[in-house]
């Protein structure tokens, strides 16, 4: 297997810029005469509200980009959005109450967690339409799951994490065990076993077991020391390659790969966003990201809804609509191999066109 030196991504190579996750366009309508009814203002009846799960808004991360999808829709509409950060599992219920009382009847659930209040909420409030994302276990007509096969992206990542590692060794670990997180995970663990297979390599993946569903876990999303611990212990076992999965608790890996010290050449693969975009002051340290559409994913939602176009059918975000991706390897470019870009093109052929098979348990259906 070749390596190749990481001075270049250590130093700061020039980074390429991002290129956008999902885009479209469309011919432009023909101008509307004065007698034209279609001239007319359309009158908007909609109140667009999210509620975050215990990340907060600020996480850099999942609740960060529903809200900025949230924003980017009401700004289009021309209309206030309202949003509610929740700072523990027992304000999920009370603050869905709250957006309904202020007259929201858009409202967008920020996770898997938010899934049982979301359901209640529905339930209540049939006249209320909702979006969750990250689940699809709520069945109801007025709620419409957002949901992402990030497995395909996590795969990409796996093999890109694996190509990239000079000891061998690389590690993921998630805040939570629930589906969301796990599917990131098992992603992660195929693409680097696929890697093996087609390179006669012997790379390891700590903290999960993709068979077994088992493996290591912070239990929660917030950055601290358990988060922090479980990073050094990782970097402890000799793993070069990390990814974290669980919004905030990448921070904490963040400051471990740091008081490893510079020459330690470890890095981190990001989930959700292009954590370079999120967190700059971190670019050398991410290798890549998983991309995950979610601010689009919303925004999508939520204008179709304001168009009397709502439906419960599930947005489902997949590689071949680009609904999840890999982000580019921006200060890593010099440092992986001059190969990988084309062999991940080529994987993520394979994966759409169905020759390349990626299992997971949580990967939507």
């Amino acid at each position: 297997m070749r390596k190749f030196t990481r001075s270049a991504a250590r130093g700061g190579a020039i980074a390429i810029g991002a290129a956008l996750l999902l885009a479209g366009c469309a011919a432009a309508p023909e101008a509307p005469t004065d007698s034209d009814p279609a001239a007319e203002e359309p009158t908007v009846d909609i109140q667009p509200c999210i509620v975050s799960d215990e990340g907060g808004f600020d996480d850099r991360s999942f609740n960060q980009l529903g809200a900025e999808g949230l924003r980017a829709a009401a700004e289009g509409l021309g209309v206030e959005p309202i949003e509610v950060e929740s700072s523990s599992a027992s304000d999920y219920a009370p603050n869905l109450a709250s957006v309904i009382d202020q007259g929201c009847n858009m409202v967008v659930s920020v996770g898997f967690s938010l899934a049982e209040a979301t359901g209640a909420a529905a339930t209540a409030n049939p006249d209320v339409n909702f979006a969750i994302i990250d689940d699809n276990s709520v069945v109801a007509d007025n709620v419409q799951p957002i949901v992402y096969d990030t497995a395909q992206a996590a795969f990409l990542a796996g093999y890109a994490a694996a190509s990239y590692s000079e000891t061998g060794i690389i590690a993921t670990w998630g805040g939570i065990q629930i589906p969301p997180v796990t599917i990131f995970m098992d992603g992660f663990v195929e693409g680097a076993e696929y890697f093996n297979e087609q390179n006669d390599a012997d790379v390891q993946v700590l903290g999960w077991d993709a068979e077994g569903q088992t493996g290591s876990f912070t239990g929660a999303f917030a950055a601290g020391v358990e988060a922090k611990a479980m990073a050094e212990t990782f970097i402890g076992q000799n793993a070069d390659v990390l990814m974290p999965v669980g919004g905030p608790i990448f921070l904490s890996a963040v400051e471990a790969i740091r008081d490893a010290g510079d020459d330690s050449g470890i890095t981190m693969v990001g989930v959700d966003a292009d954590l370079v975009e999120t967190s700059p002051e971190n670019a050398d340290i991410f290798l890549t990201s998983v991309l995950k559409g979610m601010s689009t994913g919303v925004q999508t939602v939520v204008e179709e809804a304001a168009a009397g176009e709502f439906s419960n059918a599930p947005y489902v975000g997949t590689l071949e609509n680009d609904g999840v991706g890999l982000a580019p390897f921006h200060e890593f470019e010099d440092a992986v191999d001059p190969e990988l870009q084309s062999q991940l093109d080529e994987i993520r052929a394979g994966i759409i066109a169905g020759e390349i098979e990626v299992v997971s348990p949580a990967s939507p259906e």
